[in-house]
């Protein structure tokens, strides 16, 4: 798998998640288990967070 399609599938993934459960502390605790540097986790959050803002104001 592509390194482009495992980013994908994983901000899919925690997108799902951060909608059904929107705590930034807790999608943080999730990013973290999947093995990702820091500075790779701040930038899913804000992606996902950015993600859910758009979905939430369809």
């Amino acid at each position: 798998m592509k390194s482009d399609e495992k980013r994908s599938h994983r901000l899919n993934y925690l997108l799902k998640y951060y909608l059904n459960n929107p705590k930034e502390q807790d999608l943080y605790l999730r990013v973290k288990q999947l093995g990702v540097a820091d500075s790779t986790a701040k930038d899913y959050i804000k992606t996902v967070i950015i993600q859910a803002k758009k979905f939430y104001s369809q």
